[in-house]
């Protein structure tokens, strides 16, 4: 399969096309810059250069190709509305280059969709006044397209998709707790925070646009763990002390009030569903062992 896939030269994008390529499939790579496009050389894969707000290249880029994975995602998050509106028009333009074709149409979300208090399986509702709104319009318009003639279907990742050079949540809860002396968690620390491997996300993006019928929703953790665990394996690490704080607290200490949010919402998933549709079966060391011994400490 020639894959086209948007987000390539990011952080988990280059282990994804890593296991498209020694899979067999072709990978065509969105870059936006020539580092990007270099990454994507060395990793085996073409670059084609724009950027998710040039729709003639995603177009080009879908029309070309056996299928598409959409990873892509940014844009300034003090503008939420903007973000969602940029996915959520990307998606429609590779989405409607797919039309009537049966290919697929991977999108990428986040299990942060998922409501408040309850483990959530991918047969639920996103939360449409929760925490990452601003994600539920590409989920939305990637999975219409499945009354239109593409095999579309969304993976929500877990928060945290951890691994080497990780710059994500957990590198910034350990750049956090360098600067202030303390490894903190919100409250009694008792939500519990998804995670997945890096090399598991990546095997589970591959069989999505293998095996996903049209319509499916996926969940992109292997694990939920207990947010007070990973502050004090932080804490442990480090030698410094683990401490609780309070939501007001917390607002401040973290790097934004998101940030605080995000660190003590509890919204675990389970992926059940997708581990039996896909034969997907998480192999990855858990994230506390990654904490522990891998490159975030170091």
């Amino acid at each position: 399969m020639h894959v086209f896939v948007t987000g390539g030269s990011g952080q988990t994008g280059p282990t994804v096309v890593t296991e498209l390529i020694e899979a067999g499939h072709t990978v065509t790579g969105l870059a936006r810059s020539d580092a990007a496009a270099t990454r994507l050389t060395a990793l085996g894969a073409t670059p084609l250069r724009g950027s998710l707000d040039d729709l003639d290249g995603l177009r080009r880029g879908a029309e070309a190709a056996d299928g598409v994975l959409h990873m892509a995602f940014g844009g300034d998050f003090a503008d939420p509305d903007a973000m969602m509106r940029r996915d959520r028009t990307a998606i429609e333009t590779l989405g409607t280059a797919l039309e009537n074709t049966g290919k697929p149409l991977v999108s990428t979300s986040g299990t942060l969709v998922m409501p408040a208090g309850r483990e959530s399986s991918e047969k639920d509702e996103p939360d449409a006044a929760g925490l990452a709104t601003f994600r539920i319009a590409g989920e939305r318009a990637c999975l219409a397209f499945a009354a239109r003639g593409v095999r579309a279907s969304v993976v929500r990742l877990a928060p945290t998709v951890h691994g080497p050079e990780d710059h994500g949540f957990i590198t910034m809860l350990v750049a956090t707790a360098r600067q202030t002396g303390v490894s903190a968690y919100v409250g009694d620390g008792a939500n519990r925070w998804p995670a997945v491997h890096r090399l598991d996300a990546a095997v589970l993006f591959r069989l999505a646009l293998e095996q996903a019928p049209a319509g499916s929703v996926l969940h992109g953790a292997a694990e939920n763990v207990a947010f007070k665990r990973i502050a004090e394996t932080i804490a442990e690490g480090l030698g410094l002390p683990a401490v609780s704080l309070t939501p007001e607290a917390a607002a401040t200490h973290f790097v934004s009030p998101f940030m605080a949010l995000a660190y003590g919402f509890d919204a675990p998933v389970t992926s059940a569903f997708t581990r039996e549709l896909l034969g997907w079966a998480p192999s990855g060391p858990g994230l506390l062992d990654d904490v522990a011994n891998g490159d975030y400490l170091g």
